[in-house]
């Protein structure tokens, strides 16, 4: 059976994670260069309204690259006791990025760094424990796969309530910090959701012939217009199943928002690479190929030692035109390491003084 090319797929993935690395970078600006008394407008309540998103973006696209890692290894005959080592691979290649991306941050934070700087759990960190705790599902066929890790989405996102309600007293900071809603952390109860739904999408990618695509981003996009309807109808309800629940926190209404907002982007983002833009380059999708880069770069970029003199200093106006250039910078950066090789290519025809000694002709 033919399934969805390659192409298409990597293109409108690429596009919908590059749409969370630019909502990303001016959420970050937004938070690091306001002035503090500007930050009960609406500018800025808008901005990082918008920038909540990106999170649950990133760990739905790192369960839909799960997914195919799962499927691919099942096509290769792989034993599921393989299947599963692969999954847990990926997993420690995710923590391993984490503790490097913070052992840079805490060496370029020194003198001021401590030690709980490193062992903060951010969001690489909840990647690779979502992985782990998902990787049993590589026991298991793509499409029983797709069934069930939509219904652990869901279990996750109704369970998070309740596991903010448990007596954790005595547990350890650091396993906790993994675990439970936390509006400092990225625990494993609600934000694993969104990594479970990326998974269960990546199956069903894989299995949808190629003709039948645009048939079911338009039933996605249905859905999820529905489901979002849905969720806001719930959260303002009069009643709850839960004794305590914070909307923004822990609240099943608030992942399968984002969630379906999340799909709203995908089925855009295929019908715009798909009969739009098509196979040109696009600066979307260039953020998307590079958004480990972006997202290590920026951080240190807007809330290091780099541009201290703009924290909380600048107005609305010139916090957008920031994010802006940072944006711009960053696609420059971006551009620049995908291209290296032609970009090298181009300084060596400008003449000897860009040459290696290795490569000078004798005489120049």
């Amino acid at each position: 059976m033919k399934t969805t090319s390659s192409l298409h797929r990597l293109h409108y993935l690429d596009w919908v994670r590059g749409l969370g690395a630019l909502i990303m970078l001016q959420g970050h600006v937004f938070d690091s260069y306001l002035k503090p008394e500007l930050r009960s407008g609406g500018a800025f309540t808008f901005s990082q309204f918008l920038g909540g998103m990106p999170p649950a973006m990133f760990l739905f696209l790192t369960g839909i690259t799960l997914a195919f890692l799962m499927d691919s290894c099942e096509r290769k005959g792989m034993t599921p006791r393989g299947r599963v080592a692969t999954a847990l691979r990926r997993s420690g290649y995710l923590f391993g990025l984490a503790f490097a991306f913070r052992a840079f941050e805490w060496a370029a934070g020194l003198p001021v760094s401590s030690g709980a700087d490193f062992l903060r759990v951010d969001i690489l960190n909840c990647m690779g424990f979502s992985v782990a705790a998902l990787s049993a599902m590589a026991l298991f066929r793509t499409a029983e796969r797709a069934r069930l890790c939509t219904v652990l989405g869901l279990a996750i996102a109704l369970l998070s309530p309740v596991i903010s309600q448990i007596d954790w007293t005595g547990v350890p900071w650091m396993i906790r910090a993994y675990i439970v809603p936390d509006r400092h952390f990225f625990g494993f109860f609600p934000w694993g959701a969104y990594l479970a739904f990326g998974v269960a999408a990546g199956s069903a990618i894989r299995l949808i012939p190629a003709g039948a695509m645009d048939r079911a981003m338009q039933w996605t996009a249905l859905a999820a217009a529905a489901a979002i309807v849905a969720c806001q109808y719930l959260a303002q309800a009069p009643y709850s199943i839960y004794a305590a629940s914070d909307y923004w926190l822990n609240s099943p209404a608030q992942v399968l928002t984002k969630q379906s907002v999340t799909l709203l982007m995908l089925a855009f983002a295929f019908v715009w690479t798909q009969y739009i833009a098509k196979d040109g380059w696009s600066w979307m999708r260039q953020f998307g190929v590079t958004s480990l880069l972006v997202y290590w770069v920026h951080i240190e970029l807007i809330y290091g030692r780099w541009m201290w003199f703009f924290k909380n200093n600048l107005t609305v106006a010139q916090t957008a035109v920031t994010a802006i250039l940072v944006i711009l910078f960053m696609l420059a950066i971006s551009t620049v390491k995908t291209y290296r090789a032609q970009v090298r290519a181009t300084l060596l025809e400008m003449g000897w003084w860009f040459t290696p000694k290795s490569q000078r002709v004798s005489g120049d």
